[in-house]
């Protein structure tokens, strides 16, 4: 169960770090499973040519047992109210950093999108996001190896999830799509502190659905396993009256 503080730092930060979520040698069965996807040989670097793969869902049973582990749930109970997220059958997607000089050309800050609205199937950049974050209950970060500093750890603009909802509010249910409001809280935020999502395997950032994130460059030397699925939402979320954390924060955000 999380404290009461840190359920706190969640609603001030935008995040909570659950240490030993799932356990590492879940986390190692997972990485496994993940280097065969990649096709690159885990003991030669010469096979480590790009700087980024990106790898789908996987629901294989060690994804499943990481996804849905005591510790967790009674997180997402927590942050997002009993009942009231969806339980995951799996994991995903995956962006695989190995140490490059190459540009990963993915790195730019953001938030991510939520529902699908009239874009395209797989326009993700015109999928939307709304001030109730219809379809995303939490942004999650799962890491599946030891990520330090220089292992291209997740950039998180602390606090930055107060400065979206506003900008999201003059929009109500139809929102933004990730493009326009990226565009928009990218500069909004440029004063918020970085933190950097680091920590062993079986480690799981829980953040709120509004935070600017970015990835970053590998310049380390062990190849970077990380899921970055959402939380799904069993329910709307209630922006004016709803108890949960997460709206705790959106309300703060506008004012409120």
């Amino acid at each position: 169960m999380l404290t009461d503080d840190q359920v706190t730092r969640f609603i001030e930060d935008g995040f909570v770090k659950v240490e030993q979520a799932f356990s590492e040698e879940v986390a190692a069965e997972c990485r496994a499973i993940l280097w065969r996807d990649t096709g690159c040989d885990p003991d030669d670097p010469a096979t480590w040519t790009k700087p980024v793969i990106w790898i789908n869902g996987h629901a294989e049973e060690p994804f499943r047992a990481a996804a849905n582990t005591p510790r967790l749930m009674a997180a997402f109970d927590r942050l997002v109210g009993p009942g009231r997220w969806a339980p995951r059958v799996g994991l995903g997607t995956f962006p695989i950093r190995f140490p490059s000089a190459v540009p990963p050309g993915d790195d730019g800050w953001h938030i991510d999108a939520s529902f699908q609205g009239n874009a395209d199937p797989g326009d993700y950049f015109n999928y939307r996001v709304n001030v109730a974050s219809k379809g995303r209950a939490l942004l999650m970060l799962f890491l599946f190896s030891e990520i330090g500093e220089k292992d291209a750890p997740t950039r998180i603009r602390v606090g930055s999830h107060f400065d979206v909802a506003p900008l999201l509010a003059p929009y109500a249910a139809d929102g933004l799509t990730m493009m326009e409001i990226s565009t928009r809280a990218v500069p909004a935020t440029e004063h918020r502190p970085v933190a950097l999502a680091t920590g062993r395997p079986g480690d799981v950032y829980l953040c709120h659905p509004f935070l600017v994130h970015a990835a970053q460059p590998h310049c380390g030397t062990r190849p970077r396993f990380l899921a970055q699925p959402p939380l799904d939402p069993a329910e709307l979320y209630d922006v004016d009256h709803g108890p949960s954390p997460v709206e705790q924060a959106i309300r703060r955000g506008l004012g409120r």
